[in-house]
């Protein structure tokens, strides 16, 4: 598969690339998916990340089991986007490990008792700076392409209105 850059001044990759088509959707959407779905699309967006990883530098790694077991894996997720990121210009004003330590923390809350627990669904919060640091690293690189994604997809649709139905279930179980 050959491809082209995002940016039509540079010019195209000479040979076809090891990394599959990227992408990139605004931060306001990744955040609605992420409280959506109670987080689980930061495991999503975690293993796509990992998953990009390995094709761009030729990692031996699972990504889905990075993702699965992103406790152990989201501070090194974090550290390779920002070099990533700063490796085409762009200046993460993050730290990784405070990000990773903030996520935690907040994530801790779900063991909380109603309602508290809701808190945990912030912790998208602290994926929202390595989120936006590689959507900028990506759009930069001209080694693959990168496409905008400006309305949801289907399976984004689909998540959308089973997670829904679950916030409708929660809600009315926390009213009763």
């Amino acid at each position: 598969m050959n491809s082209f850059p995002v940016n039509p001044e540079k010019e195209p990759f000479p040979y076809p690339s090891r990394v599959e088509d990227q992408y990139a959707i605004s931060v306001g959407k990744f955040v609605f998916l992420g409280v959506i779905t109670f987080g689980l699309y930061q495991l999503w967006w975690s293993y796509r990340a990992w998953r990009f990883f390995k094709q761009k530098q030729d990692l031996d790694i699972t990504p889905p089991l990075r993702a699965l077991f992103s406790l152990f894996f989201q501070w090194p997720l974090f550290t390779r986007i920002k070099d990533f990121s700063e490796g085409e210009g762009y200046t993460p004003g993050f730290n990784p490990f405070l990000l990773f330590m903030a996520s935690l923390l907040v994530d801790l809350f779900s063991l909380l008792p109603e309602p508290f627990f809701l808190v945990s669904f912030l912790s998208v919060v602290f994926f929202i700076p390595p989120f936006k640091a590689l959507n900028y690293a990506k759009r930069q690189c001209h080694e693959f392409v990168t496409i905008e994604q400006t309305s949801f997809n289907t399976r984004q649709l689909v998540l959308i209105i089973i997670s829904s139905l679950l916030w409708l279930v929660m809600v009315a179980e926390l009213l009763l």
